[in-house]
């Protein structure tokens, strides 16, 4: 039916409301494509996973100028091992790493596996070459990946057990400080990582600044009470000095927890 025809059967205000409504979609229309055009926010943070051959731990650390940087970076599962998954996001990547952990697959073989099958349906804006990736399995053995397109500076540096990995950084030399740290650090697993993410921040760490940081320490009945695997878990959200937060809860935590279940005596944490 015509707009003419409509306008003198329903008269000039049902025909007002009708342009109105036509404008009114023609807006959303533009706003919906200039919104699919605005650039995503910069992405940036250097991260530390490993394995504690000594007490049988998986554990990372991350910090971030992003607000809970914690809630989608670092995945870990007791006996299994552990992810971290930044740069230009795929926060799938942690769980689909954990289940491939779980068949007994390589961390090598994971990096390979989730990259190549990740469908990059945002090539645009989010594409997968920008993904940074990095995986400790059950037996210690690590592996990275860091895109050619994740947001500059952006490196990885691995050694036995350990991996570390940034974008969006100061310098390219932050993952080998990291490392460096490390490995020169004794005690318990927490004051490693710690050590690692605080040596990323000295060598420059994110270029954009600092504003969140986590921590994850799993091993298998290892945390607090019955058949917890969670020795550590710690998220510094919102802070100015978010890895000096996270060093003081650190240190206030009982390391190794105490009123732990004993494994031996406990067929489901052998």
């Amino acid at each position: 039916m015509r707009l003419s025809t409509l306008q003198s059967r329903l008269g000039g205000s049902a025909a007002a409301l009708v342009v109105i409504v036509a404008a009114c979609a023609a807006a959303c229309a533009r706003a919906g494509a200039d919104r699919a055009a605005d650039p995503l926010p910069e992405t940036g943070t250097f991260s530390i996973i490993a394995y504690d051959t000594a007490t049988g731990e998986w554990g990372g650390a991350v910090q971030s100028r992003v607000f809970a940087v914690g809630n989608g970076v670092l995945t870990a599962e007791a006996g299994v091992g552990v992810v971290a998954s930044q740069a230009v996001v795929d926060v799938s990547y942690g769980p689909q790493a954990i289940a491939l952990l779980r068949q007994g697959k390589s961390a090598s073989e994971v990096v390979k596996y989730v990259w190549e099958h990740d469908p990059d349906p945002d090539t645009a804006r989010w594409a997968k070459t920008g993904r940074q990736f990095a995986v400790v399995d059950s037996k210690g053995n690590v592996a990275a990946y860091t895109g050619p397109t994740a947001p500059t500076a952006a490196g990885d540096k691995q050694s036995a057990h350990v991996t570390a990995q940034g974008n969006t950084l100061a310098d390219k030399a932050v993952p080998d400080s990291m490392v460096a740290a490390f490995n020169r650090t004794r005690g318990h697993l927490a004051f490693r990582l710690l050590a690692g993410i605080e040596a990323g921040q000295a060598a420059g760490g994110d270029k954009r600044g600092k504003q969140s940081a986590a921590m994850i320490i799993v091993k298998k009945c290892g945390g607090v009470w019955l058949h917890n695997d969670v020795v550590l878990r710690l998220q510094v959200d919102d802070s100015p000095e978010p890895i000096v937060e996270l060093r003081r809860l650190v240190e206030e935590a009982p390391l190794p927890p105490s009123a732990v279940t004993n494994a031996k005596n406990d067929p489901a944490c052998r």
